[in-house]
Protein backbone atom coordinates (compact mmCIF):
# COMPACT_ATOMS: atom_id res chain seq x y z
CA UNK A 1 0.00 0.00 0.00
CA UNK A 2 1.19 3.51 -0.75
CA UNK A 3 2.04 5.72 2.23
CA UNK A 4 2.18 8.92 0.12
CA UNK A 5 -0.72 11.31 0.82
CA UNK A 6 -3.36 11.04 -1.91
CA UNK A 7 -3.40 14.84 -2.30
CA UNK A 8 0.14 14.65 -3.71
CA UNK A 9 -0.93 12.11 -6.37
CA UNK A 10 -4.35 13.42 -7.43
CA UNK A 11 -4.43 14.65 -11.04
CA UNK A 12 -0.78 13.71 -11.75
CA UNK A 13 0.21 11.85 -14.93
CA UNK A 14 0.06 8.05 -14.51
CA UNK A 15 3.80 7.53 -15.02
CA UNK A 16 4.58 10.17 -12.37
CA UNK A 17 2.14 8.56 -9.90
CA UNK A 18 3.79 5.14 -10.33
CA UNK A 19 7.27 6.62 -9.88
CA UNK A 20 6.12 8.44 -6.70
CA UNK A 21 4.61 5.19 -5.40
CA UNK A 22 7.99 3.50 -5.93
CA UNK A 23 6.64 0.95 -8.43
CA UNK A 24 8.54 2.19 -11.51
CA UNK A 25 11.77 3.90 -12.52
CA UNK A 26 11.89 6.88 -14.90
CA UNK A 27 13.63 4.66 -17.47
CA UNK A 28 10.76 2.15 -17.44
CA UNK A 29 8.17 4.92 -17.89
CA UNK A 30 10.16 6.42 -20.82
CA UNK A 31 10.42 2.97 -22.45
CA UNK A 32 6.61 2.50 -22.19
CA UNK A 33 5.99 6.02 -23.54
CA UNK A 34 8.20 5.25 -26.54
CA UNK A 35 6.20 2.08 -27.26
CA UNK A 36 2.99 4.12 -26.87
CA UNK A 37 4.07 6.54 -29.64
CA UNK A 38 4.58 3.57 -32.00
CA UNK A 39 1.36 1.63 -31.40
CA UNK A 40 -0.81 3.91 -29.27
CA UNK A 41 -3.06 2.45 -26.54
CA UNK A 42 -3.24 3.21 -22.78
CA UNK A 43 0.11 3.62 -21.00
CA UNK A 44 -1.03 1.49 -18.06
CA UNK A 45 -1.89 -1.44 -20.34
CA UNK A 46 1.57 -1.24 -21.98
CA UNK A 47 3.27 -1.25 -18.55
CA UNK A 48 1.28 -4.36 -17.53
CA UNK A 49 2.18 -6.11 -20.82
CA UNK A 50 5.87 -5.28 -20.25
CA UNK A 51 5.59 -6.94 -16.83
CA UNK A 52 6.71 -3.80 -14.96
CA UNK A 53 3.52 -3.57 -12.88
CA UNK A 54 0.62 -5.83 -11.96
CA UNK A 55 -3.06 -5.16 -12.70
CA UNK A 56 -3.57 -4.31 -9.00
CA UNK A 57 -0.70 -1.79 -9.02
CA UNK A 58 -2.16 -0.16 -12.13
CA UNK A 59 -5.62 0.13 -10.55
CA UNK A 60 -4.08 1.48 -7.34
CA UNK A 61 -2.26 4.19 -9.31
CA UNK A 62 -5.42 5.07 -11.28
CA UNK A 63 -7.32 5.30 -7.99
CA UNK A 64 -4.65 7.59 -6.47
CA UNK A 65 -4.76 9.69 -9.65
CA UNK A 66 -8.50 10.20 -8.99
CA UNK A 67 -7.86 11.10 -5.34
CA UNK A 68 -9.19 7.83 -3.87
CA UNK A 69 -7.80 6.61 -0.53
CA UNK A 70 -6.14 3.17 -0.59
CA UNK A 71 -7.39 0.82 2.17
CA UNK A 72 -6.47 -2.67 3.38
CA UNK A 73 -9.56 -4.83 3.93
CA UNK A 74 -7.40 -7.65 5.36
CA UNK A 75 -6.54 -5.53 8.43
CA UNK A 76 -9.98 -3.94 8.79
CA UNK A 77 -13.01 -5.05 10.79
CA UNK A 78 -16.30 -3.70 9.44
CA UNK A 79 -19.35 -3.69 11.73
CA UNK A 80 -22.48 -5.69 10.87
CA UNK A 81 -24.52 -2.48 10.91
CA UNK A 82 -22.43 -1.02 8.07
CA UNK A 83 -22.43 -4.31 6.09
CA UNK A 84 -26.25 -4.42 6.27
CA UNK A 85 -26.49 -1.05 4.49
CA UNK A 86 -25.64 -2.77 1.19
CA UNK A 87 -27.55 -5.91 0.13
CA UNK A 88 -25.62 -9.07 -0.85
CA UNK A 89 -26.81 -8.72 -4.48
CA UNK A 90 -25.64 -5.12 -4.78
CA UNK A 91 -22.27 -5.90 -3.16
CA UNK A 92 -21.70 -8.82 -5.53
CA UNK A 93 -23.02 -7.15 -8.68
CA UNK A 94 -20.85 -4.05 -8.21
CA UNK A 95 -17.90 -5.85 -6.54
CA UNK A 96 -17.89 -3.44 -3.57
CA UNK A 97 -17.68 -3.61 0.23
CA UNK A 98 -19.11 -0.88 2.53
CA UNK A 99 -16.46 0.11 5.10
CA UNK A 100 -17.65 3.27 6.86
CA UNK A 101 -20.86 5.26 7.41
CA UNK A 102 -21.41 8.76 8.79
CA UNK A 103 -25.16 9.00 9.56
CA UNK A 104 -25.07 12.73 10.38
CA UNK A 105 -24.17 13.53 6.74
CA UNK A 106 -25.62 10.27 5.32
CA UNK A 107 -22.28 9.40 3.70
CA UNK A 108 -21.24 5.83 2.95
CA UNK A 109 -17.64 4.89 2.11
CA UNK A 110 -17.24 1.84 -0.12
CA UNK A 111 -14.12 -0.10 -1.14
CA UNK A 112 -13.81 -1.11 -4.81
CA UNK A 113 -11.08 -2.57 -7.01
CA UNK A 114 -12.09 -0.75 -10.21
CA UNK A 115 -11.44 3.00 -9.93
CA UNK A 116 -13.72 3.60 -12.94
CA UNK A 117 -16.74 1.90 -11.34
CA UNK A 118 -18.87 5.09 -11.41
CA UNK A 119 -22.04 3.05 -11.87
CA UNK A 120 -21.70 1.67 -8.33
CA UNK A 121 -21.47 5.10 -6.68
CA UNK A 122 -24.26 6.53 -8.87
CA UNK A 123 -26.63 3.61 -8.23
CA UNK A 124 -26.03 3.60 -4.45
CA UNK A 125 -27.01 7.26 -4.36
CA UNK A 126 -30.03 6.64 -6.61
CA UNK A 127 -31.27 3.41 -4.97
CA UNK A 128 -30.35 4.03 -1.33
CA UNK A 129 -30.04 7.80 -1.07
CA UNK A 130 -26.51 7.75 0.41
CA UNK A 131 -23.76 10.17 -0.52
CA UNK A 132 -20.92 7.90 -1.59
CA UNK A 133 -17.14 8.09 -1.17
CA UNK A 134 -15.08 5.49 -3.06
CA UNK A 135 -11.85 4.01 -1.68
CA UNK A 136 -9.54 1.54 -3.41
CA UNK A 137 -8.72 -2.03 -2.30
CA UNK A 138 -7.06 -4.81 -4.39
CA UNK A 139 -9.47 -7.18 -6.14
CA UNK A 140 -8.26 -10.20 -4.15
CA UNK A 141 -9.12 -8.42 -0.90
CA UNK A 142 -12.56 -7.42 -2.22
CA UNK A 143 -13.34 -11.04 -3.13
CA UNK A 144 -12.20 -12.31 0.29
CA UNK A 145 -14.25 -9.62 2.06
CA UNK A 146 -17.38 -10.45 0.03
CA UNK A 147 -17.05 -14.12 0.99
CA UNK A 148 -16.47 -13.16 4.63
CA UNK A 149 -19.19 -10.53 5.09
CA UNK A 150 -21.80 -11.94 2.69
CA UNK A 151 -21.50 -15.74 3.08
CA UNK A 152 -25.07 -16.22 1.84
CA UNK A 153 -24.12 -14.38 -1.38
CA UNK A 154 -27.53 -13.49 -2.90
CA UNK A 155 -29.99 -15.30 -0.75
CA UNK A 156 -32.54 -12.51 -0.65
CA UNK A 157 -35.46 -14.56 -1.85
CA UNK A 158 -36.83 -13.42 -5.19
CA UNK A 159 -40.25 -14.31 -3.77
CA UNK A 160 -39.88 -11.56 -1.13
CA UNK A 161 -39.19 -9.05 -3.87
CA UNK A 162 -42.17 -10.25 -5.92
CA UNK A 163 -44.40 -9.94 -2.82
CA UNK A 164 -43.10 -6.39 -2.34
CA UNK A 165 -43.94 -5.58 -5.99
CA UNK A 166 -47.47 -6.98 -5.60
CA UNK A 167 -48.04 -4.54 -2.72
CA UNK A 168 -46.53 -1.56 -4.58
CA UNK A 169 -49.39 0.89 -5.12
CA UNK A 170 -47.70 2.71 -8.04
CA UNK A 171 -46.91 -0.45 -10.02
CA UNK A 172 -50.39 -1.88 -9.38
CA UNK A 173 -51.80 1.05 -11.40
CA UNK A 174 -50.44 -0.73 -14.51
CA UNK A 175 -52.79 -3.66 -13.91
CA UNK A 176 -55.28 -4.11 -16.74
CA UNK A 177 -53.87 -1.15 -18.68
CA UNK A 178 -52.60 -3.24 -21.63
CA UNK A 179 -50.76 -1.00 -24.10
CA UNK A 180 -52.55 2.16 -23.01
CA UNK A 181 -49.69 3.49 -20.91
CA UNK A 182 -48.29 6.92 -21.68
CA UNK A 183 -44.58 7.58 -22.11
CA UNK A 184 -44.14 9.52 -18.86
CA UNK A 185 -45.67 6.67 -16.82
CA UNK A 186 -43.41 4.17 -18.61
CA UNK A 187 -40.31 6.23 -17.80
CA UNK A 188 -41.42 6.55 -14.18
CA UNK A 189 -42.00 2.79 -13.84
CA UNK A 190 -38.65 2.00 -15.51
CA UNK A 191 -36.93 4.13 -12.85
CA UNK A 192 -38.90 2.74 -9.85
CA UNK A 193 -36.77 1.05 -7.19
CA UNK A 194 -38.73 -2.28 -7.00
CA UNK A 195 -38.35 -2.77 -10.78
CA UNK A 196 -34.63 -1.94 -10.69
CA UNK A 197 -34.08 -4.28 -7.73
CA UNK A 198 -35.99 -7.11 -9.38
CA UNK A 199 -34.11 -6.80 -12.67
CA UNK A 200 -30.76 -6.62 -10.84
CA UNK A 201 -31.60 -9.78 -8.90
CA UNK A 202 -32.75 -11.61 -12.07
CA UNK A 203 -29.51 -10.65 -13.84
CA UNK A 204 -27.33 -11.52 -10.85
CA UNK A 205 -28.89 -14.97 -10.39
CA UNK A 206 -28.69 -15.71 -14.12
CA UNK A 207 -25.00 -14.79 -14.30
CA UNK A 208 -24.25 -16.60 -11.02
CA UNK A 209 -25.95 -19.77 -12.37
CA UNK A 210 -23.97 -19.42 -15.63
CA UNK A 211 -27.09 -18.93 -17.78
CA UNK A 212 -26.43 -18.32 -21.48
CA UNK A 213 -29.77 -16.58 -22.11
CA UNK A 214 -32.49 -14.88 -20.07
CA UNK A 215 -36.05 -14.92 -21.53
CA UNK A 216 -38.83 -12.48 -20.52
CA UNK A 217 -42.08 -13.81 -22.03
CA UNK A 218 -45.45 -12.03 -21.68
CA UNK A 219 -48.62 -14.10 -22.17
CA UNK A 220 -52.29 -13.20 -21.83
CA UNK A 221 -52.59 -14.30 -18.18
CA UNK A 222 -48.98 -14.60 -16.99
CA UNK A 223 -45.45 -13.25 -17.33
CA UNK A 224 -42.77 -15.92 -17.53
CA UNK A 225 -38.99 -15.64 -16.90
CA UNK A 226 -36.71 -18.47 -18.00
CA UNK A 227 -32.95 -19.08 -18.00
CA UNK A 228 -31.09 -21.24 -20.51
CA UNK A 229 -28.36 -23.13 -18.65
CA UNK A 230 -26.15 -25.65 -20.50
CA UNK A 231 -28.54 -25.52 -23.45
CA UNK A 232 -31.73 -26.28 -21.45
CA UNK A 233 -34.43 -23.77 -20.42
CA UNK A 234 -35.46 -23.55 -16.73
CA UNK A 235 -38.38 -21.52 -15.43
CA UNK A 236 -37.89 -19.26 -12.43
CA UNK A 237 -40.34 -17.58 -10.05
CA UNK A 238 -42.65 -15.38 -12.13
CA UNK A 239 -43.48 -11.78 -11.18
CA UNK A 240 -47.05 -10.42 -11.58
CA UNK A 241 -48.28 -10.01 -15.19
CA UNK A 242 -48.65 -6.21 -14.90
CA UNK A 243 -44.89 -5.77 -14.21
CA UNK A 244 -44.00 -7.04 -17.73
CA UNK A 245 -44.15 -3.59 -19.35
CA UNK A 246 -42.20 -1.90 -16.53
CA UNK A 247 -39.44 -4.57 -16.71
CA UNK A 248 -39.31 -4.32 -20.52
CA UNK A 249 -38.99 -0.53 -20.25
CA UNK A 250 -36.20 -0.86 -17.67
CA UNK A 251 -34.28 -3.24 -19.95
CA UNK A 252 -34.72 -0.83 -22.88
CA UNK A 253 -33.43 2.09 -20.79
CA UNK A 254 -30.34 0.09 -19.81
CA UNK A 255 -29.75 -0.98 -23.44
CA UNK A 256 -30.23 2.58 -24.79
CA UNK A 257 -33.26 1.52 -26.87
CA UNK A 258 -36.33 3.59 -27.76
CA UNK A 259 -38.68 3.18 -24.78
CA UNK A 260 -41.62 4.65 -26.75
CA UNK A 261 -41.29 2.19 -29.67
CA UNK A 262 -43.32 -0.98 -29.03
CA UNK A 263 -44.26 -1.97 -32.59
CA UNK A 264 -40.96 -3.07 -34.19
CA UNK A 265 -38.09 -5.33 -33.04
CA UNK A 266 -35.08 -3.62 -31.44
CA UNK A 267 -31.54 -4.83 -30.63
CA UNK A 268 -29.14 -3.40 -28.07
CA UNK A 269 -26.38 -4.14 -25.59
CA UNK A 270 -25.93 -3.71 -21.83
CA UNK A 271 -22.35 -3.70 -20.46
CA UNK A 272 -22.18 -4.77 -16.79
CA UNK A 273 -19.46 -5.46 -14.24
CA UNK A 274 -20.04 -8.40 -11.91
CA UNK A 275 -17.46 -9.10 -9.22
CA UNK A 276 -14.96 -7.05 -11.18
CA UNK A 277 -15.53 -9.09 -14.36
CA UNK A 278 -16.99 -7.48 -17.51
CA UNK A 279 -20.28 -9.06 -18.63
CA UNK A 280 -22.04 -8.07 -21.87
CA UNK A 281 -25.77 -8.62 -22.30
CA UNK A 282 -26.97 -8.68 -25.90
CA UNK A 283 -30.62 -7.61 -25.90
CA UNK A 284 -33.30 -8.54 -28.46
CA UNK A 285 -36.80 -7.03 -28.10
CA UNK A 286 -39.67 -8.54 -30.13
CA UNK A 287 -43.26 -7.21 -30.15
CA UNK A 288 -45.81 -10.03 -29.58
CA UNK A 289 -49.60 -10.23 -29.14
CA UNK A 290 -49.37 -9.68 -25.37
CA UNK A 291 -46.39 -7.37 -24.99
CA UNK A 292 -42.68 -7.35 -25.74
CA UNK A 293 -40.71 -10.59 -25.58
CA UNK A 294 -37.12 -9.93 -24.51
CA UNK A 295 -34.16 -12.28 -24.77
CA UNK A 296 -30.78 -11.38 -23.29
CA UNK A 297 -27.73 -13.33 -24.42
CA UNK A 298 -25.17 -13.35 -21.57
CA UNK A 299 -21.59 -12.95 -22.80
CA UNK A 300 -19.58 -13.51 -19.64
CA UNK A 301 -15.92 -13.36 -20.61
CA UNK A 302 -14.83 -14.74 -17.23
CA UNK A 303 -16.74 -17.98 -18.01
CA UNK A 304 -15.29 -18.45 -21.49
CA UNK A 305 -11.76 -19.74 -21.75
CA UNK A 306 -10.42 -18.94 -25.21
CA UNK A 307 -7.84 -21.68 -24.96
CA UNK A 308 -7.62 -24.51 -27.51
CA UNK A 309 -6.56 -26.91 -24.74
CA UNK A 310 -9.88 -26.34 -22.92
CA UNK A 311 -12.30 -26.70 -25.84
CA UNK A 312 -12.76 -30.47 -25.46
CA UNK A 313 -10.59 -31.63 -28.38
CA UNK A 314 -8.96 -35.00 -27.81
CA UNK A 315 -5.16 -34.95 -27.78
CA UNK A 316 -4.69 -36.03 -31.43
CA UNK A 317 -7.39 -33.58 -32.61
CA UNK A 318 -5.71 -30.74 -30.69
CA UNK A 319 -2.46 -31.41 -32.56
CA UNK A 320 -4.30 -31.59 -35.90
CA UNK A 321 -6.32 -28.40 -35.26
CA UNK A 322 -3.13 -26.52 -34.34
CA UNK A 323 -1.43 -27.66 -37.54
CA UNK A 324 -4.43 -26.44 -39.57
CA UNK A 325 -4.70 -22.98 -38.01
CA UNK A 326 -0.98 -22.35 -38.49
CA UNK A 327 -1.19 -22.87 -42.26
CA UNK A 328 -0.09 -19.76 -44.21
CA UNK A 329 -3.28 -19.55 -46.33
CA UNK A 330 -6.52 -21.35 -47.13
CA UNK A 331 -10.03 -21.59 -45.71
CA UNK A 332 -10.92 -23.32 -42.43
CA UNK A 333 -14.68 -23.85 -42.01
CA UNK A 334 -16.29 -24.52 -38.60
CA UNK A 335 -19.81 -25.89 -38.87
CA UNK A 336 -22.69 -26.81 -36.60
CA UNK A 337 -26.12 -25.57 -35.49
CA UNK A 338 -26.72 -22.30 -33.61
CA UNK A 339 -25.35 -22.50 -30.07
CA UNK A 340 -22.87 -25.31 -30.78
CA UNK A 341 -19.82 -23.26 -29.75
CA UNK A 342 -18.47 -22.35 -33.21
CA UNK A 343 -17.62 -18.76 -32.18
CA UNK A 344 -15.68 -19.94 -29.12
CA UNK A 345 -13.67 -22.39 -31.25
CA UNK A 346 -12.79 -19.69 -33.80
CA UNK A 347 -11.92 -17.11 -31.14
CA UNK A 348 -9.67 -19.65 -29.41
CA UNK A 349 -7.82 -20.15 -32.72
CA UNK A 350 -7.49 -16.37 -33.23
CA UNK A 351 -6.40 -15.93 -29.62
CA UNK A 352 -3.53 -18.37 -30.22
CA UNK A 353 -2.54 -16.73 -33.52
CA UNK A 354 -2.82 -13.18 -32.15
CA UNK A 355 0.66 -11.66 -32.00
CA UNK A 356 2.38 -8.36 -32.83
CA UNK A 357 3.58 -9.59 -36.24
CA UNK A 358 0.13 -10.73 -37.47
CA UNK A 359 -2.75 -8.52 -38.68
CA UNK A 360 -6.14 -10.09 -37.91
CA UNK A 361 -9.46 -8.67 -39.15
CA UNK A 362 -12.92 -10.00 -38.25
CA UNK A 363 -16.41 -9.36 -39.65
CA UNK A 364 -19.07 -10.54 -37.20
CA UNK A 365 -22.76 -10.23 -36.50
CA UNK A 366 -22.61 -9.42 -33.67
CA UNK A 367 -19.11 -9.00 -32.20
CA UNK A 368 -19.32 -11.34 -29.19
CA UNK A 369 -15.91 -10.98 -27.53
CA UNK A 370 -13.67 -7.96 -27.62
CA UNK A 371 -10.06 -9.18 -28.00
CA UNK A 372 -7.09 -6.84 -27.71
CA UNK A 373 -5.07 -6.79 -30.95
CA UNK A 374 -7.90 -7.82 -33.31
CA UNK A 375 -9.58 -5.36 -35.68
CA UNK A 376 -13.25 -6.30 -35.25
CA UNK A 377 -16.12 -4.99 -37.36
CA UNK A 378 -19.82 -5.41 -36.59
CA UNK A 379 -21.82 -6.28 -39.71
CA UNK A 380 -24.94 -4.13 -40.17
CA UNK A 381 -27.14 -5.30 -43.05
CA UNK A 382 -29.59 -2.39 -42.57
CA UNK A 383 -27.01 0.17 -43.71
CA UNK A 384 -25.48 -2.11 -46.35
CA UNK A 385 -22.45 -3.18 -44.26
CA UNK A 386 -22.67 -6.84 -45.26
CA UNK A 387 -20.13 -9.63 -44.78
CA UNK A 388 -19.25 -9.34 -48.50
CA UNK A 389 -18.72 -5.58 -48.29
CA UNK A 390 -16.52 -5.93 -45.19
CA UNK A 391 -14.47 -8.64 -46.90
CA UNK A 392 -13.87 -6.50 -49.97
CA UNK A 393 -12.63 -3.65 -47.79
CA UNK A 394 -10.49 -6.07 -45.74
CA UNK A 395 -8.47 -7.10 -48.78
CA UNK A 396 -7.26 -3.48 -49.02
CA UNK A 397 -6.28 -3.47 -45.31
CA UNK A 398 -3.22 -5.75 -45.69
CA UNK A 399 -4.44 -8.54 -43.37
CA UNK A 400 -2.76 -11.89 -42.68
CA UNK A 401 -5.82 -13.61 -41.17
CA UNK A 402 -9.53 -12.89 -41.75
CA UNK A 403 -12.52 -14.17 -39.79
CA UNK A 404 -15.88 -14.06 -41.63
CA UNK A 405 -18.63 -14.65 -39.07
CA UNK A 406 -20.78 -16.68 -41.46
CA UNK A 407 -20.96 -17.52 -45.17
CA UNK A 408 -24.58 -16.92 -46.16
CA UNK A 409 -24.42 -16.31 -49.90
CA UNK A 410 -22.33 -16.86 -53.01
CA UNK A 411 -20.90 -13.32 -52.96
CA UNK A 412 -19.41 -13.77 -49.46
CA UNK A 413 -18.15 -17.28 -50.31
CA UNK A 414 -16.50 -16.04 -53.54
CA UNK A 415 -14.63 -13.18 -51.84
CA UNK A 416 -13.53 -15.50 -48.98
CA UNK A 417 -12.12 -17.92 -51.58
CA UNK A 418 -10.41 -15.06 -53.47
CA UNK A 419 -8.83 -13.95 -50.16
CA UNK A 420 -7.47 -17.48 -49.59
CA UNK A 421 -6.17 -17.66 -53.19
CA UNK A 422 -4.25 -14.41 -52.67
CA UNK A 423 -2.37 -15.74 -49.65
CA UNK A 424 -4.68 -15.08 -46.66
CA UNK A 425 -5.83 -17.50 -43.97
CA UNK A 426 -9.64 -17.32 -43.73
CA UNK A 427 -11.78 -18.67 -40.88
CA UNK A 428 -15.54 -18.90 -41.31
CA UNK A 429 -18.69 -20.76 -40.23
CA UNK A 430 -21.62 -22.50 -41.91
CA UNK A 431 -24.78 -24.19 -40.63
CA UNK A 432 -24.62 -27.89 -41.64
CA UNK A 433 -25.12 -31.20 -39.83
CA UNK A 434 -21.60 -32.53 -40.18
CA UNK A 435 -18.29 -31.90 -41.95
CA UNK A 436 -18.89 -33.88 -45.22
CA UNK A 437 -22.31 -32.22 -45.88
CA UNK A 438 -20.59 -28.80 -45.84
CA UNK A 439 -19.25 -29.48 -49.35
CA UNK A 440 -22.80 -29.98 -50.69
CA UNK A 441 -23.91 -26.78 -48.93
CA UNK A 442 -21.13 -24.75 -50.61
CA UNK A 443 -22.04 -26.25 -54.00
CA UNK A 444 -25.70 -25.29 -53.33
CA UNK A 445 -24.55 -21.71 -52.76
CA UNK A 446 -22.95 -21.79 -56.22
CA UNK A 447 -19.25 -22.30 -55.32
CA UNK A 448 -17.35 -24.11 -58.09
CA UNK A 449 -15.86 -27.43 -56.83
CA UNK A 450 -12.42 -26.62 -58.34
CA UNK A 451 -12.29 -23.33 -56.36
CA UNK A 452 -13.32 -25.14 -53.19
CA UNK A 453 -10.60 -27.77 -53.56
CA UNK A 454 -8.00 -25.06 -54.26
CA UNK A 455 -8.71 -23.22 -51.01
CA UNK A 456 -10.56 -25.23 -48.32
CA UNK A 457 -8.01 -26.89 -46.02
CA UNK A 458 -10.36 -28.50 -43.51
CA UNK A 459 -13.89 -28.54 -42.11
CA UNK A 460 -14.51 -28.85 -38.37
CA UNK A 461 -18.02 -29.92 -37.27
CA UNK A 462 -18.93 -29.60 -33.62
CA UNK A 463 -21.62 -30.03 -30.97
CA UNK A 464 -21.86 -29.18 -27.28
CA UNK A 465 -22.88 -31.91 -24.81
CA UNK A 466 -23.66 -31.41 -21.14
CA UNK A 467 -21.08 -32.72 -18.66
CA UNK A 468 -22.07 -34.87 -15.69
CA UNK A 469 -21.94 -32.91 -12.43
CA UNK A 470 -18.79 -33.95 -10.56
CA UNK A 471 -20.46 -33.58 -7.15
CA UNK A 472 -23.20 -36.15 -7.81
CA UNK A 473 -21.58 -38.36 -10.48
CA UNK A 474 -22.81 -41.94 -9.94
CA UNK A 475 -21.82 -45.18 -11.73
CA UNK A 476 -24.62 -47.30 -13.22
CA UNK A 477 -25.23 -50.13 -15.70
CA UNK A 478 -27.28 -49.07 -18.74
CA UNK A 479 -30.17 -51.22 -19.96
CA UNK A 480 -30.18 -52.75 -23.46
CA UNK A 481 -32.85 -50.20 -24.48
CA UNK A 482 -30.57 -47.34 -23.47
CA UNK A 483 -27.66 -48.84 -25.43
CA UNK A 484 -29.92 -49.25 -28.47
CA UNK A 485 -30.29 -45.47 -28.61
CA UNK A 486 -26.64 -45.43 -29.73
CA UNK A 487 -26.88 -48.69 -31.76
CA UNK A 488 -24.68 -50.41 -29.19
CA UNK A 489 -24.93 -53.96 -27.81
CA UNK A 490 -23.86 -55.18 -24.33
CA UNK A 491 -20.85 -56.83 -26.06
CA UNK A 492 -19.74 -53.47 -27.51
CA UNK A 493 -19.49 -51.93 -24.05
CA UNK A 494 -18.10 -54.86 -22.10
CA UNK A 495 -15.64 -53.60 -19.44
CA UNK A 496 -16.73 -49.97 -19.84
CA UNK A 497 -18.11 -47.94 -16.94
CA UNK A 498 -21.09 -45.59 -17.38
CA UNK A 499 -22.13 -42.67 -15.17
CA UNK A 500 -25.01 -40.28 -14.63
CA UNK A 501 -25.66 -37.30 -12.36
CA UNK A 502 -27.98 -38.09 -9.46
CA UNK A 503 -28.82 -34.39 -8.96
CA UNK A 504 -27.57 -32.17 -6.15
CA UNK A 505 -27.52 -28.56 -4.96
CA UNK A 506 -24.40 -27.75 -7.01
CA UNK A 507 -26.17 -28.57 -10.30
CA UNK A 508 -29.70 -27.42 -9.34
CA UNK A 509 -30.72 -31.11 -9.26
CA UNK A 510 -30.18 -31.49 -13.02
CA UNK A 511 -27.29 -33.97 -12.83
CA UNK A 512 -25.30 -31.82 -15.27
CA UNK A 513 -22.91 -28.92 -14.84
CA UNK A 514 -21.08 -27.24 -17.72
CA UNK A 515 -20.67 -28.36 -21.33
CA UNK A 516 -17.88 -29.71 -23.52
CA UNK A 517 -17.34 -29.83 -27.25
CA UNK A 518 -17.23 -32.95 -29.42
CA UNK A 519 -15.64 -32.57 -32.86
CA UNK A 520 -15.14 -34.14 -36.26
CA UNK A 521 -12.31 -32.79 -38.41
CA UNK A 522 -12.34 -33.52 -42.13
CA UNK A 523 -9.00 -32.63 -43.75
CA UNK A 524 -9.00 -32.16 -47.52
CA UNK A 525 -6.03 -34.10 -48.93
CA UNK A 526 -5.47 -34.82 -52.65
CA UNK A 527 -7.76 -37.89 -52.74
CA UNK A 528 -10.60 -36.04 -51.02
CA UNK A 529 -10.15 -33.11 -53.44
CA UNK A 530 -10.40 -35.45 -56.44
CA UNK A 531 -13.69 -36.82 -55.11
CA UNK A 532 -15.07 -33.27 -54.66
CA UNK A 533 -14.05 -32.20 -58.18
CA UNK A 534 -15.77 -35.35 -59.50
CA UNK A 535 -18.91 -34.36 -57.56
CA UNK A 536 -18.95 -37.36 -55.21
CA UNK A 537 -21.98 -37.62 -52.92
CA UNK A 538 -21.88 -36.63 -49.25
CA UNK A 539 -22.12 -40.32 -48.30
CA UNK A 540 -19.05 -41.21 -50.41
CA UNK A 541 -17.11 -38.24 -48.94
CA UNK A 542 -18.05 -39.35 -45.41
CA UNK A 543 -16.91 -42.92 -46.01
CA UNK A 544 -13.63 -41.80 -47.58
CA UNK A 545 -12.96 -39.31 -44.75
CA UNK A 546 -13.53 -42.07 -42.19
CA UNK A 547 -11.12 -44.35 -44.06
CA UNK A 548 -8.57 -41.55 -43.91
CA UNK A 549 -8.87 -41.29 -40.11
CA UNK A 550 -11.70 -38.81 -39.53
CA UNK A 551 -13.39 -39.40 -36.18
CA UNK A 552 -17.12 -38.72 -36.62
CA UNK A 553 -19.23 -36.74 -34.16
CA UNK A 554 -20.86 -39.97 -32.96
CA UNK A 555 -17.45 -41.63 -32.43
CA UNK A 556 -16.15 -38.53 -30.57
CA UNK A 557 -19.32 -38.62 -28.46
CA UNK A 558 -18.84 -42.29 -27.57
CA UNK A 559 -15.26 -41.59 -26.44
CA UNK A 560 -16.56 -38.79 -24.17
CA UNK A 561 -19.19 -41.26 -22.87
CA UNK A 562 -16.59 -43.94 -22.14
CA UNK A 563 -14.43 -41.32 -20.38
CA UNK A 564 -17.33 -40.75 -17.96
CA UNK A 565 -17.71 -37.12 -19.05
CA UNK A 566 -21.30 -37.25 -20.33
CA UNK A 567 -24.38 -39.49 -20.64
CA UNK A 568 -26.01 -41.74 -23.24
CA UNK A 569 -28.97 -39.31 -23.53
CA UNK A 570 -26.69 -36.37 -24.41
CA UNK A 571 -24.79 -38.27 -27.11
CA UNK A 572 -28.00 -39.68 -28.63
CA UNK A 573 -29.56 -36.19 -28.67
CA UNK A 574 -26.56 -34.34 -30.19
CA UNK A 575 -25.20 -36.81 -32.74
CA UNK A 576 -26.68 -38.83 -35.58
CA UNK A 577 -25.57 -42.31 -36.45
CA UNK A 578 -23.64 -42.40 -39.74
CA UNK A 579 -24.46 -45.19 -42.14
CA UNK A 580 -21.60 -47.56 -42.79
Amino acid sequence: MTSIPVKQLRGRRLGRVLIKMGDLTREQVHEALEIQTQRRGPLGRILVELGYITEDKLNMALAAQKGMEVVSLDTMEVSKEIIKLISPQMANIYNIVPIDYKPEIKTLTIAMSNPDNFQATDDIKRFLGFNTIAAYAPDEQIKKALTRYYPEEAEEDIQDLIDEIKKDSELSKLQGRGDSVDLDTLKEMAESNPVKKLLNLILFQAIRDKAADIHFEPFEEEFRIRYRIDGVLYEMESPPRHVAMALASRVKVMANLDIAERRVPQDGRIPLTLRGQPVDLRVSVLPTMFGESIVMRVLDRSQVSLDIEKLGFREDDTRLFRQLIHKPHGVIVVTGPTGSGKTTTLYSALNELNSVDVKILTAENPVEYDIQGLMQVQVNEEIGLTFARCLRAYLRQDPDIILVGEIRDLETATIAIQAALTGHLVFTTLHTNDAPSTIARLVDLGVEPFLMTATVEAIVAQRLVRKICRDCKTPFTPTEEMLLELNLTPEDVKGKQFYYGKGCEACNNTGYRGRMGIYEIMVLDDEMRDLIVNQASTQVLRQEARKRGMRTLRQAGLLALYDGSTTIEEIAKETMNEED
